[in-house]
């Protein structure tokens, strides 16, 4: 449940969703395993895992979150050279 900021420096609390901006992060994990309802029971799968962060008005003018398959989500500055870097190779 969003409480707060996901900025760790900010301690805005969420109350409204038209102040500042949601982020839905779709995190891919190899290392879950199946129920054990399913046919293959005890084997690895990927399972689609939402999480929801939310920056205030103020964090998200200068922050975005971003997720990396090795080191997780983080929050950048939305001047941050892997940004441009991206953009320009779209």
């Amino acid at each position: 449940m969003l409480s707060k900021c996901a900025n760790p420096a900010c301690s805005t609390p969420f109350r409204y969703m038209r102040e500042g901006k949601l982020f839905e992060i779709d995190n891919k994990s190899g290392q879950e395993f199946s129920s054990a309802g399913d046919s293959k029971a005890g084997q690895r799968k990927a399972i689609r895992k939402v999480e929801f962060f939310w920056l205030c008005g103020q964090c998200c003018a200068e922050l975005t979150v971003v997720h990396d398959e090795k080191k997780g989500v983080a929050i950048i500055p939305l001047t941050t050279p892997f940004l441009v870097r991206r953009a320009a190779a779209s």
